[in-house]
């Protein structure tokens, strides 16, 4: 668990990305043939190089196994040096890096609409009401680095991706009419999409199963399944398999006690013409 809100600096992961480019280089390896031999793809390492995605600290010991001891030192330091100024926070950023890998994503919210599935205008009524309050400049990253996030849904057309939404969170209004009905017309414009599948969690169902609050579930290339939860400026990793298996059981419960994905449809299609 970590605590440390504050977000990565583009230059620093910029500056990491030139760095192992440069090791990559020096090898004759190509970003096609590095990437199977450290275990990541093409694509991810490719974001990494240009300073598009947070590098996993398990990628440090996997360059040492390809490129040799004094490239992972060079590549330690570099791993090391990163600062935290802005763009994603540095507690989302090593899930963010489990999602750009995952072959399926789930997620049930009930303090807020996902990430992945937020309108601008919703993301910007989130930070604008973030206490402590979130300074200009860094607020536009994250703006920016929320909204670069949601490009998963056209990076991955093979991984799936479902979302379970409490309807409350709906019919709360939050940032007024105008915001709720772009973000009406987002969540049926995304529920098209072949990957993609909402799930709403009626205001009224006393067989209940998300007492435990909000959570993350993504299936690796290796088909073995992590957990996630935030909250309050931290977040936790799950990955004890005990554990892991308790969220996975209660996440196909909610699914049994949310509408269908069409009856879904239905319903956001209704409160969109009720405004």
């Amino acid at each position: 668990m970590t605590k440390d809100s504050e977000p990565e600096t583009s230059e620093s992961l910029k500056t990491f990305g030139a760095v192992l480019k440069a090791l990559r280089d020096e090898a004759g390896l190509t970003q096609e043939q590095f990437a199977p031999r450290v275990r990541y793809s093409a694509t991810y390492v490719a974001k990494m190089e240009q300073g598009r995605r947070f590098p996993p600290k398990e990628l440090i010991p996997r360059t040492e196994e390809v490129l040799g001891a004094p490239a992972a030192r060079v590549l330690g330091a570099a791993y090391r040096s990163l600062t935290r100024r802005v763009g994603l926070a540095s507690w989302v950023l090593h899930w963010a890096g489990i999602e750009e890998e995952a072959v399926s994503l789930l997620a049930y919210d009930c303090a807020v609409v996902p990430g992945l599935l937020q309108p601008e205008s919703y993301i910007r009524a989130v930070f604008d009401r973030y206490i402590p309050h979130t300074p200009t400049e860094e607020c536009e990253q994250q703006v920016i680095a929320r909204l670069a996030r949601q490009q998963l849904f056209t990076d991955l057309p093979s991984t799936s991706f479902c979302f379970i939404i409490e309807q409350a969170l709906l019919d709360r209004h939050f940032g007024g009419s105008g915001i709720t009905r772009i973000l009406l017309d987002h969540l049926l414009e995304q529920q098209q999409r072949r990957n993609v599948e909402i799930q709403i969690m009626p205001l009224r169902q006393e067989d209940h199963s998300g007492a435990d609050g909000s959570m993350r579930l993504a299936e690796t290339m290796e088909h073995r399944w992590l957990g996630y939860i935030e909250g309050h400026g931290s977040s936790i990793l799950i990955t004890d398999p005990k554990a892991v298996s308790a969220m996975h059981q209660r996440y196909g419960k909610l699914r049994s006690q949310a509408l269908s994905p069409q009856d879904s449809t239905s319903l956001l299609e209704q409160m969109r013409g009720a405004l």
